[in-house]
C-alpha cells in the first residue's frame, strides 16, 4: 500500500473517534444535561474503545489479510456512526435525571462500539507497511504519530469548526456518510470483489434509521438544545427548554407574571429594595428568555439592565420567538461572564445583581466560585444586593458550599427557599435564591413581600445560617467541584 494511502486512512480513521468524542457529550445534552459527568463518560468510554480497538484490530490483522479488513472496518465504522443518533434518541426519554452510572452504561452502549472498531484500522494498516522486522519500530512510530495527528485534527475541527457550523446530529451523518463512501472504496480496490448487496443494504437501511430518529432540538447552538412550548394553563404563557431544564417562562401578555417559584423570590428581594415601583440598576448574569429584565421593565419603570449570556442564540429566540422588544433600557453582551464581566464599564454601580446562569443543572463551575463572586462585588453600590438562583436536592452540599462561597465575600448572606427546605431529613429540594449584601438585609421586607403573594416560604439568615451550613467549603478557581456536590435531581427539573 503506498504510504499516502495508509497515511490518509490511519488520519481519518482516528480524526473520526475524535469527532464522536466531541459530538458525544453534545447528542447526550438534551437528555441528561451538560455536566462534568457527561464529559468524563464520553471520554472515558472512547478511551476503552481506542483500547479495545487497538488490541482487536492487531489480533485480526495476525489471523487474516488485513487487506481483507480496512474497507469492512471503514464501512462498520460508519454504519455504527450512523446509528448513535437513533440509540440515543430512543434511550433518552428514559435517561432523564440520570446518575453517572446510567450515563456511563448508555454512553458505553451507543459510543464503544464505533470507536473501537475505527480505531482497528491503524493495526490492520500497520500490518499491511510492515515488511520486516527491521522497519517496525520506524512504520509503527510513524503512523501512529499520523494517527494522533488526525486525532488532534478531529478535536480542534470539530470543537472550533463542526459545532459552530452544523447541528449534533447532521455533522454525525456526514460523517457516517463520508465513512461509508470511503470504506467501500477502500473495499472494492484493495479486494477483488466489492462490497456484497447485503452490505449496501444494511448501510442504506443505518441512515434511514439514523435520519427517521426524533429529537427535541428545535433550535441547536453550540451550547444548548433549546424548544420552546406554550404553556396549556395560560394563554401567553411559553417555556423555554434548554436541554433538560425548563429553564424560562415568559407571559406575553404580562411581564410581571413570574411562575417558577424562584423567580417569585427574587421579585421579594426587588420589592424589598425598591418599593413602589422605583427604578434600579441591575446586572443579570445569564438571561434565559430574559425574563428578570421585562420584569424590571413593567414593575420598575426607569429601570436599566445589563445582561451578561454566554449564547447569542438565547437572544434571538428571546427576540424572535419570545416576544422581546429591545430597547436601551437593556443592554445584552454576548460571551461567558467570567470574561465579560471584568470589561464592563457601568455609568453606575449597579444596585442588584441577579445570578441565573445554568449549564444543565449547575451553575457553571467558575461562576460559582469566590473569585467571581468579588469581581461581582466590585461592580456593585455600597448597598447594592447580589441574588442567585441555585438547584440542589437531598443533603444540598452544593448550596451549602455556595453560601459558604458567597458569605466569604459578602457580610451579610441570607437564603430564600421552600417551607422544610432546611431540615435535617433532606426531603424538600429544588431552587433555592442566596441573597448577599455588605450592609443588614432587608430581611423583615422580604418576608413581607413574600407573604403579600401569599407565600410562606422560609428565609435563613443570622446565626441560624450560620449553623446550617457549617464546615461547608468555600468554592475557588482551583476547588470548585460543582457537579459533585450535587446531589441527584428529579424528572425534568425546573431550574
Amino acid at each position: 500500500m503506498p504510504r499516502l494511502v495508509a497515511a490518509t486512512l490511519v488520519f481519518v480513521s482516528s480524526a473520526a473517534v475524535l469527532v464522536l468524542e466531541i459530538l458525544a457529550a453534545r447528542l447526550l445534552a438534551p437528555y441528561v444535561g451538560v455536566t462534568h459527568e457527561v464529559y468524563t463518560a464520553s471520554i472515558g468510554v472512547i478511551l476503552a474503545g481506542i483500547a479495545a480497538g487497538s488490541w482487536w484490530g492487531g489480533r485480526a490483522a495476525d489471523r487474516v489479510d488485513p487487506r481483507g479488513l480496512l474497507g469492512p472496518l471503514i464501512v462498520a465504522g460508519g454504519m455504527l456512526s450512523f446509528v448513535t443518533v437513533p440509540i440515543v434518541d430512543t434511550l433518552g426519554a428514559g435517561m432523564r435525571g440520570a446518575g453517572a452510572t446510567t450515563t456511563v452504561i448508555v454512553t458505553f452502549a451507543t459510543f464503544f462500539a464505533p470507536a473501537a472498531v475505527l480505531t482497528a484500522v491503524t493495526p490492520a494498516v500497520i500490518k499491511i507497511q510492515l515488511s520486516s522486522l527491521a522497519e517496525t519500530g520506524r512504520v509503527v512510530g510513524r503512523l501512529s504519530a499520523i494517527g494522533t495527528a488526525g486525532a488532534i485534527v478531529g478535536v480542534f475541527a470539530t470543537g472550533f469548526v463542526l459545532i459552530a457550523a452544523w447541528p449534533t446530529r447532521p455533522t454525525i451523518r456526514g460523517l457516517a456518510i463520508g465513512l461509508i463512501v470511503g470504506g467501500a472504496v477502500v473495499w472494492g480496490w484493495l479486494r477483488p470483489r466489492p462490497p456484497q448487496v447485503g452490505v449496501l443494504v444494511l448501510a442504506v437501511a443505518t441512515g434511514a434509521f439514523s435520519f427517521a430518529a426524533s429529537h427535541p432540538c428545535a433550535f441547536e447552538s453550540t451550547y444548548y438544545c433549546a424548544y420552546v412550548t406554550a404553556d396549556p394553563g395560560r394563554d401567553d404563557g411559553y417555556v423555554l427548554w434548554l436541554d433538560t431544564l425548563r429553564h424560562s417562562y415568559v407571559d406575553l401578555d404580562d411581564p410581571t407574571y413570574l411562575e417558577f417559584a424562584y423567580t417569585g423570590w427574587f421579585s421579594d428581594v426587588i420589592t424589598a429594595i425598591a418599593p413602589e415601583g422605583e427604578p434600579l440598576n441591575a446586572l443579570h448574569i445569564g438571561g434565559g428568555a430574559l425574563t428578570m429584565p421585562r420584569y424590571l421593565r413593567h414593575a420598575h419603570p426607569g429601570s436599566t439592565s445589563t445582561v451578561l449570556e454566554l449564547d447569542e442564540l438565547l437572544v434571538e429566540l428571546a427576540v424572535d420567538e419570545l416576544g422581546f422588544t429591545p430597547g436601551d433600557d437593556v443592554e445584552t453582551v454576548t460571551g461567558d461572564a467570567r470574561m465579560t464581566i471584568r470589561r464592563l464599564q457601568p455609568a453606575r454601580p449597579f444596585d442588584l445583581v441577579i445570578g441565573d446562569a445554568f449549564g444543565g443543572v449547575a451553575v457553571p463551575w467558575h461562576l460559582a466560585t469566590r473569585p467571581f463572586a468579588a469581581d461581582i462585588r466590585t461592580h456593585m453600590a455600597s448597598d447594592g444586593l447580589f441574588v442567585m438562583n441555585v438547584l440542589d436536592h437531598g443533603s444540598k452540599a452544593f448550596l451549602r458550599a455556595q453560601i459558604a462561597t458567597v458569605g466569604a465575600v459578602f457580610d451579610h448572606v441570607a437564603v430564600i427557599s421552600h417551607p422544610g427546605a432546611f431540615a435535617r431529613d433532606g426531603t424538600v429540594g429544588g431552587n433555592h435564591v442566596v441573597v448577599a449584601s455588605d450592609t443588614a438585609l432587608p430581611i423583615d421586607e422580604i418576608v413581607a413581600a413574600n407573604r403579600r403573594r401569599a407565600r410562606v416560604d422560609e428565609v435563613l439568615h443570622g446565626p441560624a445560617i450560620d449553623a446550617w451550613t457549617a464546615g461547608a467549603p468555600v468554592l475557588t478557581d482551583d476547588y470548585a467541584p460543582v457537579d459533585q456536590l450535587l446531589t441527584p435531581y428529579p424528572v425534568a427539573p425546573t431550574h
